[in-house]
């Protein structure tokens, strides 16, 4: 699944002649702490809650919060698990998806990338997860499955999307196997592009720690 099938177009986004109370009163509605400031329909960067809380005089424009910004952002092309990674790699609400030209997209939230997350790694499941990234005329299922298959483990969900710019195909791969080290060993000594990977149980309770922090942040 690609960032652009998950796009919220419900989600405002910023412009620097915008004031400090008109943004915060926007995270507030939306129940975010960030937001993407946009240049027309160009992306420039995001801006939090925490950094709009500072401002002496709540009548000040974006503008003069350059400094405090953070260009962080996905493709729109991009696999939805960077977008999963990003945000919790950073502790955002909210992560911007741009184009190839840098144009603004929309936005996905992130207890909605959680959702999606966990829905698609079946958390309920023991499991783990691999992406690869390899040219069209490289992918063949059954060599992939008996790599798998060599490491005691069997594949119980296959996905592949193909990115529009560059061609190249992404493969993404459930396991029924909680420790997945020896398979992406394996992958690693045939030169795969390992794109992600994550082990069920780790990335289980990173997933599940997020989410709860999401859900009490919301109840605030």
């Amino acid at each position: 699944m690609l960032t652009r099938e998950l796009l919220s177009q419900s989600l405002p986004s910023l412009h620097l002649t915008d004031k400090v109370y008109q943004a915060l009163q926007l995270m507030n509605e939306n129940q975010v702490t960030h937001l993407p400031v946009t240049d027309g329909d160009k992306y420039i960067a995001m801006i939090s809650e925490d950094d709009l809380l500072l401002a002496e005089n709540d009548n000040e424009t974006l503008e003069n919060f350059r400094q405090s910004f953070s260009e962080l952002s996905v493709k729109e092309n991009d696999h939805f698990l960077k977008a999963v990674q990003l945000a919790g790699d950073n502790g955002l609400s909210v992560v911007p998806v741009v184009s190839e030209e840098n144009e603004l997209k929309g936005t996905v939230a992130y207890n909605e990338l959680l959702k999606n997350a966990s829905d698609f790694m079946s958390l309920s499941e023991p499991g783990g997860l691999i992406v690869l990234e390899m040219e069209s005329n490289q992918y063949s299922f059954n060599e992939i499955s008996k790599l798998i298959e060599s490491n005691d483990a069997q594949i119980t969900q296959l996905n592949t999307s193909n990115d529009a710019e560059t061609g190249m195909m992404q493969v993404t791969i459930r396991v029924n196997k909680p420790e997945i080290s020896d398979i992406i060993a394996t992958f690693q000594r045939y030169e795969y592009n390992i794109k992600y990977f994550f082990g069920e149980e780790q990335y289980a309770n990173e997933l599940r720690s997020n989410y709860d922090n999401l859900m009490n942040y919301l109840k605030i």
